[in-house]
């Protein structure tokens, strides 16, 4: 007689499991499904590049491939007079491997734009397939205040307006978080931006969009024997293709690439 109390227990105990493993699996679900989606991470972006300057002193062109690393950006000056000393040995190389490639300028906020412009100007060759050119701006503890904010955003302006009219391509404004949010914010709304984060993907003040992002200044290629920024393009084939002809540039035909160990 006493078995029958006992079967009828079980069956209760068994709903209140299930229903509560139910409960369980669901929660998990919800978090890793909602509340825990992958963070976007630079490799979901297919179109990968770099940019090096004299820091990564001789490169072996021939040991790096154009088709993994689909543009390449040359340090080429800094301030009014500063010219990287390897610049032209890498833009003269990189283009015989078939890179694309594009010049970019550091920005001393203790300098004015027209100085600056023409320290690039004379020293980055006009060529009709050339990425667009690039305007490093950072912020500098020791130069910050030689300007107004007012009067630092016109000078940037002048350099800006100098180089798209010498080179016919939109310029490119590299930047840091705190320059973007502290300077730039809702400014310059024209500027393609390139942002370097290296805790995740880009996130600045107003959330505008951007075109490049450098993930990591920690990357290693074959052919380069120091550490590199890495960079990845904000679209996918298509959107790279667009942004080419945009600015009037033809990919080098792979065939054509001297691969030569």
């Amino acid at each position: 007689m006493s078995a029958h109390p006992a079967r009828r227990s079980v069956q209760p105990l068994t709903y209140a499991a299930v229903a509560i493993c139910g409960v369980v699996l669901m929660a998990a679900l919800l978090y890793w499904g909602v509340l825990h989606t992958r963070p976007a991470t630079a490799q979901d972006y297919p179109i990968q590049g770099f940019d090096v300057s004299h820091h990564q002193q001789q490169i072996d062109w021939h040991r790096i491939s154009p088709e993994k690393y689909r543009f390449v950006y040359l340090k080429a000056t800094e301030g009014g007079d500063f010219k990287d000393r390897k610049f032209q040995d890498n833009w003269l190389a990189a283009h015989e491997q078939g890179f694309l490639v594009g010049a970019y300028h550091f920005y001393r906020l203790c300098r004015d734009g027209q100085v600056q412009a023409q320290n690039f100007i004379d020293s980055v060759p006009k060529q009709a397939n050339s990425l667009p050119p690039v305007i490093d701006l950072e912020y500098d503890s020791n130069c910050i205040n030689t300007y107004t904010r007012e009067q630092l955003l016109h000078e940037i302006g002048v350099m800006h307006d100098a180089l798209q009219q010498h080179y016919g391509k939109q310029p490119i404004f590299y930047i840091s978080r705190n320059f973007y949010n502290i300077v730039l914010v809702n400014q310059f709304p024209q500027v393609p931006l390139w942002v370097r984060e290296y805790q995740g993907k880009p996130a600045l003040s107003g959330n505008p969009d951007w075109l490049f992002w450098q993930y990591s200044n920690r990357g290693q290629i074959t052919g380069i024997a120091t550490p590199v920024d890495l960079n990845a393009f904000y679209g996918d084939e298509q959107d790279w293709q667009q942004f080419l002809k945009a600015n009037q540039i033809v990919e080098p035909s792979k065939n054509s690439v001297d691969t030569t160990p």
